[in-house]
């Protein structure tokens, strides 16, 4: 039977040289612990084996030699028992002095033997038997206490036992001779028992050491995970989430001794830039100011990016305090910025409201911020306006645009455009994006954004978006039969029972087939009551239309949120377009694919404005994707009169 290695060798050839030092620590370790009692066992046996002898032996053997093998064992136990430092262990010295462990285990062990083996000529049958139990029972002693270094166990049992059953056969005696060989079968039986459990704790040294690397990884992988949840993708900058959830454990504080100020601060000149260059550049533009941005943080500022071209300011201090960090944003954002061989100067506004004299809940101070920065652009353009009294009154000019929602005729000045969905395999269009128009005739065309924030303001967000669907349908009978449409649900409409009932009524009476539907929801909709939303989804997918998670990657969303809701599409949000052009960014949307298709739901790529980011998603393994590149938002003959790029562009 061979002796093992210091560590046992199929775990070491399944590790690496790094990986095997927590065995060999531990074998080190757990030796250590063994060491004093075998030491003293030597000890004590000697002693006893002396005392019998001491009328019939010299004293040479009885005193002199005892003794010195009594001191040595201890000054070993000494050595081994001596305080050392856990986290400064070599592992070669650690290595070396096991290894001398196993020359001075044979030493020690045939120093031990021989003396014994000599006292052996002195008495009776029972010191002769006393001789032969020392020899027994020190030599499986020290097996077991040698339990965690195997080789120096099995070099003590050869030596010692070979010794002795050399010495019983020389001298004749059949009784002697027996209890040799039982001794020696006894000693085998031993060895493969030992043999066995450093196997087994190499084994589970190996699995606990595995285990502690697996949980080492899952945290730094929930490290990043939060991290990546409270990052914007394009920018670094935090995000909106975190933006509020900071602002929220600041509220939570209520101390009226530790004043803070928030802020929106909107680019100015940003939309010609997009629509001059492209997304592409817009989107490097915004990266360049989230670095210039991130510049300016420190403990007692926050800079987020809350979507697009808006930021978010959080400033512990005084209105004095946050007008001086909004002017250094302004300054810093007026340098130009290279874009390629273009160099572009864009400018920044803002607002500025304090707690608590602007408003005591996030909701208000964020409202009175963003009034303020409304001012700023109208007004003061390239500065940051502090929100005050005067602006108190001016907020009430928001009355004007509920006015003239309130009096819209909206089947005459609501409008929907659509934008296309495209196939990269056949580069044809698999669907159509409904978008909502509104041209007022006081104040002229509105924003989207506008518009349904008015509308779920005045309590008329249902009638807006039925009119809409009204208006989509109408258009389908135009269009092929076998074409989807996406039309987009706002959180208060997902909220609104009586606005899904509205829909699945609509659908019933327009005599159109359900399946053609898809309904796109963001992941804000899903906050603030998920079973809500999802019966409301539930409802829509039972009567045969399709759900699309729209703005994947920006909100909210966690793995629990995809498993549960009933989802059918993914729509990537398109600020992971601009990332596609770099490694990191690529196996990012890959993971993303992967996770998608493990979970059977289909993936649309937003913001697709290059050819090299449609050949990159389609790469990626996506299979539909939408952007400016392919078409921007149209009225519904001219989009499905445009000329798509060939087939080749997505080879």
């Amino acid at each position: 039977m061979r002796a093992p290695d210091l560590v046992s060798p199929a775990p070491a050839a399944t590790v690496g040289a790094d990986a095997r030092r927590p065995l060999i620590v531990a074998q080190f370790l757990n030796l250590r612990r063994q060491i004093a009692p075998l030491y003293l066992m030597l000890s004590v046996n000697a002693a006893a084996l002396a005392f019998t002898h001491q009328n019939l032996a010299p004293p040479l053997l009885t005193r002199a030699i005892p003794l010195m093998l009594v001191l040595a064992s201890l000054a070993r136990l000494f050595h081994w028992v001596r305080p050392i430092d856990l986290q400064a262990i070599d592992i070669a010295v650690v290595t070396r002095r096991m290894r001398s462990t196993t020359v001075f285990a044979v030493v020690f062990s045939l120093a031990f033997v021989l003396w014994a083996l000599w006292l052996d000529r002195y008495g009776g049958p029972y010191e002769h038997g006393h001789v032969a139990i020392f020899i027994a029972v020190t030599v499986m002693g020290v097996v077991f206490c040698l339990g965690y270094l195997p080789r120096s166990a099995h070099a003590v049992t050869y030596s010692v036992l070979g010794i002795f059953l050399a010495y019983c056969l020389y001298n004749g005696t059949p009784v002697m001779i027996a209890i040799a060989i039982n001794i020696g079968l006894v000693g085998i039986v031993v060895l493969k028992v030992l043999r066995d459990s450093f196997a087994s704790f190499v084994e589970l040294e190996a699995s606990r050491q595995a285990l502690e690397i697996e949980r080492a990884s899952a945290h730094r992988l929930s490290e990043e995970n939060a991290r990546l949840a409270h990052s914007d993708a394009l920018t670094g900058l935090p995000n909106r989430r975190y933006f509020f959830a900071r602002l929220d454990a600041m509220l939570a504080r209520d101390r009226a001794d530790a004043p803070f100020c928030i802020g929106v601060i909107d680019l100015d000149r940003f939309k010609p830039v997009n629509d001059t260059l492209g997304h592409a550049q817009g989107d490097r533009l915004l990266q360049a100011v989230g670095d210039r941005l991130r510049a300016l943080c420190t403990a007692e500022v926050t800079i987020a990016r809350l979507g697009g071209d808006e930021f978010g300011l959080i400033v512990e201090g005084d209105m004095e305090a946050a007008a001086r960090v909004g002017q250094q944003i302004c300054e810093k954002i007026q340098h130009p910025i290279q874009l390629g061989d273009t160099a572009v100067a864009v400018g920044c506004s803002g607002g500025l409201a304090s707690w608590p004299e602007a408003g005591s809940s996030a909701h208000d101070l964020f409202d009175r911020a963003d009034f303020a920065l409304y001012h700023a652009k109208k007004k003061h353009r390239g500065t940051c306006v502090r929100f005050s009294g005067t602006l108190e009154k001016l907020i009430r000019s928001e009355q004007a645009l509920e006015a003239a929602l309130q009096t819209a005729d909206l089947d005459r000045e609501l409008d929907v455009v659509f934008q296309p969905v495209v196939s990269t395999r056949t580069m044809e269009i698999s669907g159509l994006e409904a978008l909502a128009r509104w041209s007022s005739p006081t104040l002229g065309p509105v924003p989207a954004e506008m518009l349904f924030t008015t509308a779920e303001r005045l309590g008329i967000a249902r009638t807006i978006t039925l009119t809409l669907f009204g208006k989509v349908l109408a258009q389908m009978a135009r269009m092929p039969a076998d074409m989807r449409v996406s039309f987009n649900l706002a959180p208060a409409d997902i909220a609104d029972p009586e606005t899904v009932y509205g829909l699945l009524t609509m659908i019933d009476v327009s005599g159109k087939c359900a399946d053609r539907l898809i309904f796109e929801i963001t992941e804000n909709s899903l906050i603030h009551d998920p079973d809500v939303a999802r019966g409301a989804l539930e409802q829509l997918r039972t009567a045969g239309a399709r759900i699309a998670l729209d703005d994947f990657g920006t909100g909210y969303s966690s793995l629990s949120t995809l498993h549960q809701l009933p989802l059918d599409i993914l729509k990537i949000d398109r600020s992971f377009a601009a990332r596609l052009d770099d490694p990191v960014g690529r196996r990012l949307v890959s993971a993303i694919r992967t996770l998608a298709r493990t979970l059977s739901l289909s993936c649309v790529f937003e913001g697709i404005e290059t050819e090299i980011q449609l050949m990159e998603a389609t790469l990626a393994g996506y299979d539909y994707v939408q952007g400016y590149l392919l078409a921007k938002p149209d009225t519904l003959d001219a989009v499905l009169n445009i000329q798509l790029p060939g087939r080749s562009a997505a080879a």
